[in-house]
């Protein structure tokens, strides 16, 4: 044969095979600065050995919310997500209650799709986790018990951004008004200042500054109070100044070494330097209001009571309350294990920005503290969306 012929042959094989490659469908989608690829939802790190189960009892209540929602709008203001419709149909297909755990892999399996979520080239992210404090306080003021938790203030004001611009759906300011101007409100220093003394009727008191600007960190908490009983508070507002970390600092000037930080040794930090802890705290201009709450809790932003363990505070940006994410994270779970596995949408916090962003809910009191306080750990995220929602690239 001629070396023609053996051109020409090799030619039409290299066409027919880059025909064949162009069929094949590229498994990662850009949308804005995120990049989506996806995997099987069975190979998930580790799908096979998670109590998915515990999860989808924390989505069935968030199932409630999504279905008071119009179908005809989207999930969240992402592209990704889907409209209400997509979810409400899966929320109709969630496995009877006491089924057996296979039951609920299946599920999973069938109805959705799994993506990894890479920022910018960065496929890892930052998770951290919080939990319920139990302190003691009273209703009334006195000697031992003399720090304010407020209330939200009649003046305060909080806007919704998204309410005026589709583009910054899930963004907050919070202010005054002075005249016809809404201005900053006040910052911490200023409240522990006595900024709202005269205008605002606090609803409990503490016995430790310390343990009110952990609380404040937390959004929630149990008040023990001098009979024994107990109330629940829970986060009714905010004065709008961005959170600051203050093991940040603790870290810049070598009071704290990195692989040492946590909530606990901030917390002896400031026991210890009694003259420096106002002056460190109030580095975090941010500050949290309460309200009581009579009923199961504590309660997340979507407004249901967070399941421990099982419920991730995330950035609304990115994904909407509700929403079913998967962690694979550097970080021993309640048993020891690496925490992989399913979790649910339900609460947002000041701290918690950008799409591999998450944090923990780890429950009430001591146990919790030990899993919630020292953790700072890498991981990487995934989302799972029903199957009938169509991703583009864009």
């Amino acid at each position: 044969m001629s070396v023609y012929f053996w051109f020409k042959t090799l030619a039409v094989i290299s066409v027919f095979y880059c025909l064949g490659c162009a069929k094949i469908p590229d498994p990662r989608l850009r949308t804005g600065d995120l990049e989506l690829r996806k995997i099987s939802v069975e190979s998930l790190p580790g799908f096979e050995s998670d109590e998915v189960d515990h999860a989808l009892l924390a989505f069935r209540k968030s199932c409630k919310k999504i279905a008071r929602k119009n179908l005809r709008t989207r999930f969240g203001g992402q592209l990704y997500t889907g409209l209400v419709k997509d979810w409400v149909d899966i929320c109709t297909g969630l496995p009877a209650l006491g089924s057996n755990k296979a039951k609920y892999r299946q599920y999973l399996i069938q109805n959705f799709k799994a993506y990894k979520i890479d920022d910018r080239g960065n496929p890892e992210g930052l998770f951290t986790g919080y939990f319920e404090p139990i302190l003691k306080g009273s209703l009334t003021k006195s000697e031992k018990f003399s720090v304010p938790i407020y209330p939200r203030p009649l003046d305060l004001v909080l806007v919704s951004l998204g309410d005026w611009r589709k583009s910054m759906k899930g963004e907050r300011i919070a202010g005054k008004l002075v005249g016809p101007r809404l201005k900053p409100y006040f910052t911490r220093k200023e409240i522990r200042e006595g900024a709202l003394v005269r205008t605002t009727k606090p609803i409990m008191w503490l016995s430790s500054d310390i343990d009110a600007f952990f609380l404040h960190i937390q959004g929630s908490g149990k008040i023990e109070l001098p009979d024994g009983s107990r109330v629940r508070i829970g986060y009714a507002g905010h004065n709008g100044h961005n959170y600051f970390p203050i093991g940040r600092h603790l870290k810049k000037i070598g009071a704290i070494p990195s692989e040492n930080m946590s909530l606990q040794r901030i917390k002896s930090w400031l026991i210890q330097n009694p003259k420096q802890k106002n002056i460190v705290m109030d580095l975090n201009p941010s500050y949290i209001f309460f309200r009581q709450i009579a009923k199961e809790g504590p309660i997340g932003a979507q407004g249901l009571a967070l399941t421990p363990g099982r419920s991730l505070a995330v950035d609304r940006k990115f994904f909407p309350l509700g929403m079913l994410i998967w962690l694979d994270v550097d970080y021993v779970d309640e048993e020891g294990m690496r925490l992989q596995r399913l979790m649910v949408a339900q609460d947002t916090g000041g701290a918690i920005k950008g799409p591999i962003r998450g944090d923990v809910f780890w429950g009430s009191g001591e146990r919790a503290l030990e899993l919630a306080g020292p953790m700072k750990a890498e991981g990487n995220l995934f989302i799972l969306i029903p199957k009938t929602v169509s991703i583009s690239s864009n």
